[in-house]
């Protein structure tokens, strides 16, 4: 047999098992294909139309056991952060009161409901803040936390108002947003509530560290970047 023919076969036989081999191989390469990426759902946030909203204790309750004023103490528009939706009409709400954590009940009809995209993940040991819109990273920055006696208190939160100091370069940056929560170890703060903040600072060097009475500061520049998007109602996670 002539030799050229022999390694014609040879080759062809090899390309024929390759061919095979790769073919075997794509049910498999599929199968280990990623799934496609789901997103989160946005948060639901409530906005406030009534001058007062009711709140209950349960679902079907005919006698409230609180009340929230709009506009809020500070002036501004009262959100809260949904938590359940009924299709009764009933809405649960985390509330912008003591203790930390706290939920009611309202009546759908006393606000209107928006999607909210924005997280807020803030990891006290890390002295870290991630911001996320739709599962995607939108900022990562330093933050320092509270002190040993003066802890941020870990738990679910939100967005309430969104303030700008009288002094941007002070202590406050240029922006500042309260929370939902308080502090568990102070009850009042200069003259207020000790109410749990997350604002720019004129200290840049003490970020990364413990050394507030229990608000979260960061980068004057990062909190600017904040306040042009976050709505108020943004859900805020605090954890260890």
């Amino acid at each position: 047999m002539d030799p050229r023919r022999g390694s014609r076969l040879r080759l062809i036989a090899v390309l024929v098992l390759v061919s095979a081999a790769v073919v075997g191989l794509a049910p498999a390469a599929a199968a280990r294909a990623k799934p496609p990426r789901r997103l989160p759902p946005p948060a639901i946030v409530a906005e406030a139309t009534v001058p007062s909203v009711a709140v209950y204790a349960a679902p079907g309750a005919t006698t409230s056991t609180s009340a929230l004023a709009n506009p809020n103490r500070y002036r501004g528009k009262l959100v809260l952060l949904v938590t359940a939706v009924r299709l009764d009409g009933w809405l649960q709400v985390l509330l912008p009161v003591r203790p930390n954590g706290t939920t009611g009940w309202i009546h759908a009809g006393d606000v209107v409901l928006s999607n909210d995209p924005y997280r807020i993940t803030v990891q006290l040991t890390a002295h870290r803040i991630t911001v996320t819109k739709q599962g995607r990273v939108f900022l990562r920055e330093p933050v320092a936390v509270g002190k040993a006696n003066t802890p941020t208190p870990g738990g679910g939160y939100y967005l309430t108002q969104l303030f700008s100091p009288p002094d941007p370069n002070g202590p406050y940056g240029p922006y500042a947003y309260s929370l939902s929560g308080y502090s568990e170890v102070l009850t009042t703060f200069q003259g207020g509530d000790a109410i749990i903040g997350l604002h720019g600072t004129n200290h840049p060097e003490l970020l990364g560290h413990d050394v507030s009475s229990g608000c979260i500061r960061m980068r004057n520049d990062a909190i600017t970047k904040l306040a042009a998007v976050l709505p108020l109602g943004t859900p805020v996670t605090i954890v260890a």
